[in-house]
């Protein structure tokens, strides 16, 4: 009889579990790197990655964002915009919603931040010069991304329609109200009427959450592209000698924007924990608050409006805004990209600029707040001559006098003239915004804020 052969069983290989997590963890890798080397050149100057040359300005702005987007979405799920329900899933996010109240703080105070870093972000550029040498159609973007972000915390203050809120928007709507020729255009359409209410809230929330996200997203990813395909960020270019030492973006870069992130979520988090975001009491429309005053970044306005003309001050305000979009084409020297304050002569001109802002700004607020009224002194001008063209013209030949006498004084070139010119007309608007946060009281007279 014919045995029958035995099967031997199949051996089955077994998969590496150890082998798939290593390949799904190269393809992680992988991933990872084609993102960053898309917002980064493979090898970066190894200047660029001192943290007292750039800050982390423009990466810790984008980091603000990315929370502004996170945070926005979760406190979508619980906001209601009606006038009725707005002020109420408010105060449910606060008591109820578990986390509700930190996470609304940390939008809250994220916003807040990335104005200040976008602002000064814009400022170090200006300082090293990064406007410069082809780079001048993103310093326009960067102008245009400082100015979309004050309109998202704009839009995003109406939303929890409290008084701090209704009052704010209220105040800031009117100044908009006077820019010569598209401002009542421009307040009548984000009202969506004479006033603000239902209509309003709608319209802010609207472009809060998906309008100016959607451009935002779109002009910062350009904005990346740009300093992307310009090599990076700007980089000095004088006193080299041979080859400039470029090392690679992973882990060199990587590093120190993951440790910058990382400090600064830390400090958002402990002061988000510390200190809540503020809410008073249900808006009311028949009960002004005293002072009424606008959101703090309009402040500097606010202030301006109190010592001249509003279309004169809107006018000020313009040849400022024209001043900055011509600044690459009247400082084309490129000798000094890189350098803070372009010399040691734009150093002493920055100085010079700070110290007569600071000393200046105060002095003129107590002058025209205590001695001197020109409508009153002149009664047979028109209010629009003594108050505003007046004024607006003494403003404007000081900002001659003072770029002038920097080129005398210091023998400062045209570009380190600019950077006096610049630091004066930067903390003039800051020691305007600190007097109008900190020293208005009741009908918006001058008080001591201890």
């Amino acid at each position: 009889m014919e045995s029958t052969p035995t099967l031997k069983p199949v051996k089955l290989r077994r998969l590496s579990t150890s082998s798939i997590s290593a390949k799904e963890r190269n393809r992680i890798l992988a991933t990872v790197d084609n993102l960053i080397f898309h917002l980064h050149p493979p090898r970066v100057p190894a200047d660029s990655l001192r943290f007292t040359y750039t800050w982390g300005l423009g990466g810790i702005s984008a980091l603000l964002v990315v929370i502004q987007i996170i945070t926005g979405i979760l406190l979508m799920f619980h906001y209601e915009a009606t006038v009725e329900r707005a002020y109420a899933s408010i105060q449910n996010l606060e008591t109820q919603v578990v986390f509700g109240s930190l996470f609304r703080a940390i939008h809250h105070w994220s916003a807040n931040l990335l104005i200040i870093t976008a602002f000064l972000h814009l400022v170090r550029v200006f300082y090293t010069g990064g406007f410069k040498q082809g780079r001048t159609a993103n310093w326009l973007v960067g102008l245009f991304l400082l100015l979309l972000i004050m309109a998202f915390n704009f839009t995003g203050y109406l939303l929890p329609w409290d008084q701090l809120a209704y009052w704010a928007v209220t105040v800031s709507t009117s100044l908009i109200g006077y820019v010569p020729l598209a401002g009542p255009a421009i307040s009548q359409f984000l009202l969506a009427g004479s006033e603000v209410g239902q209509a309003a809230l709608t319209n802010f929330y609207a472009m809060h959450v998906a309008v100016l996200p959607a451009i935002l997203v779109i002009t910062m990813s350009y904005h990346f592209w740009k300093v992307r395909k310009s090599g990076g960020i700007s980089q000095p270019v004088s006193n080299r000698k041979g080859r400039v030492e470029k090392l690679p973006t992973i882990p060199h870069l990587i590093r120190k924007e993951f440790a910058a992130a990382t400090l600064v979520l830390t400090a958002i988090f402990l002061w988000a924990m510390v200190v809540a975001a503020p809410l008073e009491e249900l808006a009311n429309p028949t009960r002004s608050p005293n002072p009424a005053k606008a959101a703090w970044y309009f402040l500097g306005l606010q202030e301006l409006l109190l010592h001249m003309h509003t279309l004169a001050a809107m006018i000020l305000v313009g040849f400022v805004l024209a001043g900055m979009i011509i600044l690459p084409y009247w400082d084309r020297q490129t000798e000094n990209i890189g350098l803070y304050f372009r010399s040691k002569i734009g150093r002493r001109a920055a100085l010079l600029g700070a110290l007569l802002a600071v000393d200046l700004v105060p002095i003129l607020v107590l002058v025209d707040e205590f001695w001197v009224d020109l409508p009153g002194q002149l009664p047979g001008w028109p209010t629009l001559v003594s108050a505003g063209l007046f004024p607006l013209l003494l403003t404007l030949a000081g900002l001659v006098v003072i770029y002038d006498g920097l080129r005398w004084g210091l023998k400062a070139n045209r570009s380190e003239s600019l950077v006096g010119l610049f630091t004066f007309v930067m903390f003039s608007l800051v020691m305007l915004t600190i007097i109008g946060v900190f020293f208005r009281g009741p009908n918006m007279a001058l008080v001591l804020p201890f």
